[in-house]
């Protein structure tokens, strides 16, 4: 495979797969954001490899570069600090020259925190979006939450700790109640997944805290046709079904309050 898109942990150094390992021992020459960093995992691992930097001020140069020698064989193991290269870390590019060229590209999957922070907020669903770094201005943030709002879906972003607060207090100030995690340090000793409205959270974090971050923003329940589900209710009641039990059964399926919509069929009979 003469380029190898190979993920690295986002934390404990433990999580990575043999298959990346095999492959960042055989290759010609590692691509890496850090080569410190690299280095360091490596070595963890009893790995000696030719490192290489690739990071985003060197990316052009480097496809430039690389293109030709993975046309005349070369192994190339492409990494970044941490994750998957390409997902909002150095990679894209030369993975889509690669191709280009008519390349062979291979992925070797592992570690995410994407994946990783959406499955541990308990807020995953069939589907969700990821939104990479929040924008940094306020307007830009208020268009962003009107947007997710109106999604049913929950979002996955990366935000730094030194913008966490400012970040969760817009977040509440829109969406006060709308579920969310903030996801520190995953995978990690200091390991943290805080869960609760975005008006909790906004108040469990006034001060920046430590660590990388990902933060999940659950999905908004859809429009609810109030109308229909009294509609409902008396459907229920006229085929002999207590209304106080009817009104339970209909709140419970559209996510209502069992006491308004009891209230609420009881005037509009």
């Amino acid at each position: 495979m003469p380029l190898a898109v190979c993920a690295t942990p986002i934390g404990n150094l433990e999580d990575i797969t043999l298959r990346v390992l095999r492959e960042l021992g055989e290759a010609d020459v590692v691509l890496c954001e850090d080569t410190r960093h690299t280095r360091g995992l490596l070595e963890r691992h009893g790995i000696r490899a030719r490192l290489l930097s690739y990071h985003r001020h060197n990316e052009a140069t480097r496809v430039a570069e690389l293109v030709p020698r993975l046309a005349a064989g070369e192994r190339v193991a492409l990494v970044s600090d941490a994750g998957l290269p390409g997902i909002n870390d150095p990679g894209a590019r030369l993975v889509a020259a690669a191709l280009e060229a008519g390349l062979s590209v291979t992925v070797l999957p592992g570690p995410s925190a994407v994946g990783t922070a959406l499955v541990a907020s308990g807020l995953a669903g069939e589907r969700f979006q990821f939104l990479g770094y929040l924008p940094r201005g306020a307007k830009a943030l208020g268009e962003l939450w009107a947007e997710l709002g109106r999604s049913e879906h929950p979002a996955v972003a990366f935000e730094s700790p030194k913008r966490l607060p400012a970040t969760l207090r817009s977040l509440a100030a829109a969406l006060p109640e709308r579920q969310v995690a903030v996801c520190r340090e995953l995978t990690k000793r200091f390991e943290e997944v805080a869960r609760g409205t975005a008006g909790e959270l906004a108040e469990r974090f006034p001060e920046a805290p430590k660590g990388e971050l990902t933060l999940v923003v659950g999905g908004g329940r859809p429009e609810v046709d109030e109308g229909a589900a009294l509609d409902a209710v008396k459907e229920l009641v006229g085929a002999g079904v207590p209304r106080r039990q009817a009104a339970d059964v209909v709140a419970r399926l559209l996510s209502l309050s069992r006491n308004t919509l009891y209230r609420e069929s009881l005037q509009s009979d």
